[in-house]
């Protein structure tokens, strides 16, 4: 059954692949509406009102409720535009790029020979900045395979296409990014997803204890090497991407790996202040629970 809801997708993201990116856009916004119609009886709904709710308290709850409709959308559209990111060939994705700010950060730093380590939140399309950084950059990405095989494939091909190399969450992968720092390459990972229990510290993020991984701040501390921000912003009216890089919050280099955290969340913090309603809301973000209570997931629903 897996294998078969992995070809239905793979073929569901090939037919998207056809259509212009405002159309395959605005399929997204409808699915995302569709799912927000839904209420509480759809879980990625819960959720991003759950979230929503721990991270902004004080926001008047109409405005929320706008948030959490415009951020249902937005995850639509970067579902849509999975089959532009990987089926499209480079060229046409990257003619979507209309602007990028902040680049000169990533050119001073590799043109002395120094590494970078990219803090890529789930914000916007991480696959057109990963797209756009691998034509111009040596990049290794940290990557946690799904559990589909044919997906597996397909998206390390696609996020290959280019160069970049994909460091497994392992051991192995662990020594291939700090190779990689070493020797003056862009490092990206994704920081905002929760890790084992084991290999990550609690920390504040949005005022909320998160669990959050210890390895990006400890490649950080080891290594020495600039921390940098960057994700690719969605433009109105099926325009394209702007990417936007931006230095890290001071303290992500300390060797204090609760410190470092903490800076590393308030940096992603500043960058979904930007566009809020392109952040991944609907992920589980505060299912582990420092207190040892119940993850607010499992509370009940209104």
């Amino acid at each position: 059954m897996k294998e078969f809801k992995a070809v239905l997708g793979i073929f569901c993201m090939r037919l998207i692949a056809l259509l212009p990116l405002g159309v395959a856009q605005w399929l997204g916004r409808f699915m995302g509406r569709w799912i927000y119609r839904q209420g509480d009886s759809q879980r990625l709904y819960a959720n991003t009102r759950i979230n929503l709710e721990l991270c902004f308290p004080e926001m008047p709850e109409a405005e929320r409720d706008k948030l959490a409709k415009k951020s249902l959308e937005n995850t639509g559209c970067s579902l849509a535009e999975m089959g532009v990111s990987w089926i499209w060939s480079p060229e046409r994705v990257l003619k979507k790029v209309k602007s990028v700010v902040g680049e000169e950060l990533i050119a001073d730093e590799l043109n002395n020979g120094r590494g970078i380590l990219l803090i890529a939140p789930h914000l916007g399309n991480w696959e057109v900045m990963n797209l756009y950084l691998s034509r111009r950059y040596p990049v290794t990405a940290m990557y946690k395979p799904p559990r589909q095989k044919k997906f597996d494939e397909l998206i390390l091909k696609r996020r290959a296409r280019l160069g970049s190399k994909m460091a497994p969450a392992d051991t192995r992968g662990v020594r291939m990014l700090i190779k990689a720092l070493r020797g003056g390459e862009i490092v990206g990972v994704l920081p905002d997803q929760e890790p084992d229990r084991d290999a990550g510290v609690f920390v504040p993020f949005f005022g909320q204890p998160a669990l959050t991984m210890k390895l990006f701040p400890q490649l950080a501390a080891q290594t020495g090497v600039a921390v940098i921000c960057g994700y690719a912003q969605r433009l109105d009216n099926g325009e394209g991407f702007e990417l936007r890089f931006s230095r890290a919050e001071a303290g992500v280099n300390s060797k204090d790996v609760n410190e470092a955290a903490a800076a590393m969340n308030r940096s992603i913090e500043r960058c979904v202040h930007e566009c809020p309603a392109q952040y991944q809301w609907e992920y589980k973000r505060f299912h582990s629970r420092e207190d040892g209570s119940d993850n607010p997931y499992r509370l009940p629903r209104r």
